[in-house]
């Protein structure tokens, strides 16, 4: 496959399920998703649609602060499986990244003229900035970002730069980290999982002076030559998108070490991992076990 591409158009039929097993009834089952693709510049959804088991009493659907698309639903049957399943069907075509257009400022330049640029509201440009609740700008993030996004240095090098060296500096190993494990302490093990590359990612270029923000999603993958590709065998994304002088974005995923292509498709964006988790609630149960299975089929239609 050349490069050319993995940039043009394509359409996919996402699914994405969710199981949970208990040992106990569940006599309640309230709960928040967030699977819902949204339309991007990039991205135009066709349709969408949940299918809740047991099923749901209350389903509802809002956008939520960040333009997302947020599900709240209540399963009052006793219970001691539900399923929780998103189907969408997706056109995707991303435009390739022209590093040589981003060098035309340098990283001290972006930040200075994204500071005061009329085509990035305030609310955004602090909502980026700041700090969050997982993406906490310590001394260990300082030092990593200090190292690689030098102030004279050619901002789309730097952005190369920054998303190969999470890459090869951290090794991705599932079960190294939760989804409350702080940056310093991925640094300090260099071990992590997407949702960490990506939050790694954010800070640094925050500290900077560079709105970013955490993006979750799906993304095509291809089985070993010669073996068929296994349903269920996907699974969700995350990576990380940064604003431009103009207003523009630019998405980068230092887990693969490259900028997004057509084959990535988005969910929802947010300060960090907790404004999108996909899925996320309480029950009401005497339960003392429970089973959790997902599984997502990224299926190219076109």
């Amino acid at each position: 496959m050349t490069t050319d591409d993995l940039h043009t158009r394509r359409t996919y039929e996402v699914r994405h399920r969710t199981e949970y097993g208990y040992d106990d009834y569940v006599t309640a089952s309230y709960g928040r998703a967030c699977l819902r693709p949204r339309d991007t510049p990039h991205q135009q959804v066709h349709s969408s649609r949940m299918e809740i088991l047991p099923a749901a009493d209350t389903l509802s659907e809002h956008v939520d602060f960040f333009g997302n698309f947020s599900h709240y639903f209540e399963v009052r049957t006793r219970h001691t499986e539900l399923k929780v399943e998103k189907s969408s069907i997706v056109e995707v075509e991303w435009p390739r990244v022209d590093v040589t257009h981003l060098d035309r400022w340098t990283v001290e330049q972006a930040a200075t003229a994204l500071h005061t640029d009329p085509s990035v509201d305030n609310v955004t440009r602090s909502l980026y900035l700041l700090p969050s609740a997982l993406v906490e700008i310590g001394e260990a993030v300082r030092s990593y970002a200090d190292r690689i996004l030098r102030a004279d240095r050619p901002l789309g090098e730097a952005l190369e730069a920054l998303t190969h060296s999470i890459h090869e500096e951290i090794r991705y190993e599932q079960g190294a980290t939760t989804v409350s494990t702080t940056l310093a302490e991925v640094l300090d093990s260099r071990a992590g999982v997407c949702q960490d590359f990506a939050h790694l990612a954010v800070g640094c270029l925050r500290h900077v002076g560079i709105p970013a923000r955490y993006v979750s999603g799906y993304l095509e993958t291809s089985p070993p030559p010669g073996r068929p590709k296994l349903e269920g065998s996907d699974a969700s994304h995350a990576w990380c998108s940064v604003v431009l002088p103009g207003g523009e974005w630019v998405d980068l995923d230092p887990t693969n070490d490259h900028f997004a292509d057509s084959r990535y498709v988005v969910t929802a964006w947010g300060r960090d991992f907790r404004d999108v988790s996909p899925m996320k609630g309480v029950i009401f149960t005497e339960s003392r076990s429970s089973t959790l299975n997902v599984a997502v089929d990224v299926t190219r239609v076109r």
